[in-house]
Formats: structure tokens, C-alpha cells, sequence
């Protein structure tokens, strides 16, 4: 599967089949969210968060591909991002794009 941000494939002709999305909420356990608390008081980067966002991001995107896949489609265009907290240590991360269908141009 192709995925890419931008709103073609080079060198191929392409078939919108439809919207592509994918979404997760991932939080983080209660051990490791006293700590990113604690680390709040000293500053610097929340490791614990950034690991859990980097994880989220990827099983969003496995489920676009996977939505885009179960249309038929054969890549994802112009694919963005969302985020938003739903609680504190737990965070929604949607992946969506276009999926289409390629053939040579």
C-alpha cells in the first residue's frame, strides 16, 4: 500500500474509490503517567508521551491502509493527521486520506 501526503502518485493515473480512515485512543499506564507528571516539575521532553503518540500514529495509519485495502484501493492520497486529547494521559489519533486505485498513465 502507498501512502503518501500529497495529492498524486508520480508517473500513475488514478481512481478515487473513496475516503480512507483509521483511528485510535491510547493511553498510557498509571505508573508511567505519574512519572510524565513528575517530569512536568523539571521540564524537558515527555518521552512516555511522545512514544505513546508515535505508537498511536502508527496503528492509525495500519487502519487507514487497511479500510483503504478492504475498498479495493491500492494507495492513500493526500493523507493527514488529527489529534486530541480525550482525557489527560489518553489521546485520539485519526490518520484518513483518499484511497485510490492506480494505473499507469
Amino acid at each position: 500500500m502507498i501512502i503518501v501526503n500529497i495529492d498524486y502518485i508520480p508517473g500513475k493515473k488514478i481512481e478515487v474509490v473513496g475516503m480512507a480512515r483509521g483511528s485510535i485512543i491510547q493511553s498510557k499506564n498509571l505508573g508511567k503517567d505519574i512519572m510524565s507528571g513528575l517530569k512536568t516539575l523539571v521540564g524537558g521532553e515527555l518521552t512516555h508521551y511522545s512514544e505513546m503518540m508515535n505508537e498511536a500514529r502508527a496503528k492509525a495509519t495500519k487502519r487507514m491502509a487497511d479500510d483503504a485495502a478492504s475498498q479495493g484501493a491500492d494507495a492513500v492520497i493526500n493523507v493527514r493527521y488529527a489529534s486530541s486529547a480525550v482525557m489527560q494521559g489518553a489521546a485520539e489519533v485519526m490518520a484518513y486520506g483518499t484511497a485510490v486505485k492506480l494505473s499507469d498513465a
